[in-house]
Order: structure tokens, then C-alpha cells, then sequence
């Protein structure tokens, strides 16, 4: 039994005549009668009483109807489902991200838009370091990750830079320079630096440890930060200062000042990392959402292989 078979069976079964039938479906009248026989001869039952002028069910076309019906409706849901899976319209996607890289505005953009245009799409959102994402992308356990890499970083993955945040400085409001509109990175030569852990992101931190190395000190590094979110939080305390993101400056966070820093400063790069040998379409729609945002919001396309 074909599918052809019981949309001949369905269309005899609406018009209740075979030539209308025939002329819905798009064939002669005598090869559609052949084949309702054909399927008749296979069920072993009468499925219509040929009159004449039409037919009519029989029981047992009456009881084949709905379920012919809805063999079709079934067919026709996996081909649809099978159309969506190939164009990424639906499966699942996992995007890892850090703790930071949310706070620069185009990664919720990206997010967003790719929930709602792909709505059917199953979205999981998870936070870790840097390296952690890194290690569950190369293992198949997240399928987009958005990172901070260091400047010097040769990934294995396939990476969008998305952007160059700055970096500012973060003093306690009771340190003696928090008031300056600006402070070149020397002044903090001899203050104990609260930074992120560098397994947390080796190259990330090393660029702020290069920083420092190129502004002629080396950064003394006292308390760490579980994550750099936190940095903020152990500065308004007095256990330091640190060199952060800019978008950082969204976490309010009393007792802290942020400060431009003069001269040559670091920057924090925002990438979307993906692996090289990717196939998904899923995957492969939320990369060009990235890009388009990309595009959107700096006028530029950069890919970093």
C-alpha cells in the first residue's frame, strides 16, 4: 500500500465519483479506477459500490476513511518535520556564555532574535569560564559558546568577533585617585590587583597582565575573584583594584568608581565560538543571526579563523 494509494482512496471518498475524483487528482478516470481496485484487492474488502451515477462507501470504506485520513496528515507532519530539521527551524541548540559576555548588549540581541525567529527551536542557556566553554564545545556538549578570549589565543574553534569592549579601572571611592576622570594604567603600580582566576580565561588575563607590563610595572595580584562579576563587589570592600570591561560598569555596585583609562589601554574581546566541522542548520542559522547583528551594530564583519 502506497500513499498514493489512499489519496485516491480519500479523493473517491469526498467527490463520491471517480471522474471528479480523477480530474482533483490529477490522472484519467480508468487508471484511478485500477488503482482503488488494487487497493481494494490488497485490503481484501469492497471499499465503494460503483453506481451509476457515482459510488458510496461500504463499511468497510467508512472504516478505512479516518484512518487513511490520518496516515496522510502523519505523512505529511514528518515531511514538514523533516523540512524544518534540514532548514534549523527546529532541534535543539546550547549556548554557553560567560559571566560577562551578557552584559555587552548585542549577546541578549543575538539571543533574542534568534528565539523569536526560530521559535520551534529548544534554546538552552549556560554560564562558565572561558576555558570550561571551551572544553564542553570541543566535547559536543554546547554547540555555540560566547567567550572573552586574549589577543594571543589560537583557538580550534571557528570564531566571530562581535566586539572590542574597553576596559576601565575599578578603585574603592575612598581610594585617594577615585576621583580623576582619567588615570593612565602607572598609577596603579604598586596596588594589589583583584582579578578572575587565570584558569578561568588564560588569555583574557594575561592581556591585562600585558597591559600593565607595557605601562612600565608588574601588577601585584592579591585576592581572586570567583568570577570577574565579582571583582566589583571585592574592590567596594578595599581588597584591591582591577582593570574590567566597560559593560562591567552595569553591575551597580556601591563603594566603587570606574575610570577611563588614558593612553594605551586593553580591550575585551567578545567572540561567538562554534566548532569548525560544524553541520547543523541550527547551529549554522544562529552564527548568521551573530553575524547580522554583528553587522548591525558595528558596520563591520570580522571572522577570526
Amino acid at each position: 500500500m502506497e500513499l498514493r494509494h489512499l489519496r485516491y482512496f480519500i479523493a473517491v471518498a469526498e467527490e463520491l465519483n471517480f471522474t471528479r475524483a480523477a480530474r482533483k487528482v490529477g490522472i484519467g478516470q480508468p487508471p484511478l479506477s485500477n488503482q482503488i481496485r488494487d487497493l481494494e484487492n490488497e485490503i481484501g474488502a469492497a471499499l465503494f459500490r460503483r453506481l451509476s451515477n457515482g459510488a458510496e462507501l461500504t463499511e468497510a470504506g467508512r472504516a478505512f476513511l479516518p484512518e487513511a485520513q490520518a496516515i496522510l496528515f502523519q505523512a505529511e507532519q514528518a515531511k514538514q518535520s523533516a523540512v524544518r530539521a534540514a532548514r534549523g527551524q527546529s532541534g535543539r541548540l546550547r549556548v554557553g556564555f560567560t559571566s560577562s559576555a551578557v552584559f555587552n548588549p548585542v549577546v541578549p540581541a543575538i539571543v533574542n532574535a534568534f528565539r523569536e525567529k526560530y521559535a520551534a527551536v529548544e534554546l538552552g542557556l549556560e554560564e562558565a569560564p572561558t576555558t570550561q566553554l571551551l572544553e564542553r564545545l570541543d566535547g559536543e556538549e554546547l554547540d555555540a559558546v560566547f567567550i572573552r578570549p586574549g589577543s594571543g589565543d589560537k583557538l580550534q574553534a571557528r570564531c566571530q568577533l562581535l566586539a572590542e569592549d574597553p576596559m576601565v579601572i575599578v578603585l574603592p571611592t575612598r581610594h585617594p585617585l577615585s576621583e580623576a576622570q582619567t588615570l593612565r594604567l602607572d598609577a596603579l603600580a604598586g596596588e594589589s590587583f583583584v582579578l578572575f582566576p587565570r584558569e578561568a580565561g588564560a588569555g583574557f588575563f594575561d592581556d591585562i597582565i600585558a597591559a600593565c607590563r607595557r605601562a612600565g610595572f608588574e601588577p601585584q595580584l592579591g585576592q581572586p575573584a570567583p568570577q570577574i562579576t565579582s571583582i566589583a563587589s571585592l574592590i567596594a570592600v578595599g581588597l584591591g583594584v582591577s582593570i574590567v570591561p566597560a559593560e562591567m560598569m552595569k553591575i551597580n555596585v556601591p563603594g566603587v568608581r570606574y575610570i577611563a583609562i588614558e593612553g594605551e589601554a586593553p580591550a575585551a574581546r567578545l567572540t561567538l565560538a562554534t566548532r569548525r566541522d560544524e553541520r547543523s542548520p541550527t547551529v549554522r542559522n544562529f552564527i548568521a543571526q551573530a553575524i547580522a547583528m554583528q553587522r548591525n551594530s558595528t558596520g563591520n564583519d570580522q571572522l577570526a579563523e
